[in-house]
């Protein structure tokens, strides 16, 4: 037996935990809240002659406990990303990078500074202030 989410809102008025609106995640997939309302609205709703398989409930339990194991790893692997960025631009500073600019040009200097203000850390090239991704190679900066 699958949940029909068709019947949503009504489930959620039924055992009287709030609007169907205030239950579902911001690109519209039912949140572990919203999944457990269900299955309660579905177990005190149940025909007693034919009551959901204990089987099918452990599946679905064990579906949600798999989505949430993953999207709790998705996150730490973008965490561990943006902190790879972080560390790789700071030691960046006083090597020296080539980039290309909007229009193509190439461009050469040493880095001096990094920001992590913005989503993609920034390296500061004399004036300029260059994306990370937008550094195309790094080499040491020669002896003066």
């Amino acid at each position: 037996m699958s949940i029909d989410v068709s019947s949503f809102g009504a489930a959620r008025a039924a055992t009287g935990t709030g609007t169907a609106g205030s239950s579902t995640a911001s690109n519209g997939e039912l949140d572990k809240q919203a999944f457990l309302d269900l299955l309660v609205a579905q177990l005190r709703n149940q025909d007693p002659s034919s009551p959901m398989d204990s089987s099918q409930l452990m599946a679905q339990t064990t579906q949600l406990t798999t989505m949430e194991k993953l999207v709790e790893l998705s996150d730490t692997s973008r965490e561990s990303f943006a902190l790879q960025m972080r560390m790789a631009a700071a030691s960046l500073v006083g090597q020296q990078v080539t980039w290309a600019d909007a229009d193509g040009g190439g461009h050469t200097g040493t880095v001096s500074g990094v920001s992590y203000a913005g989503s993609v850390p920034t390296v500061t090239v004399g004036d300029q202030t260059v994306a990370l991704d937008a550094v195309s190679s790094v080499t040491k900066p020669t002896p003066a």
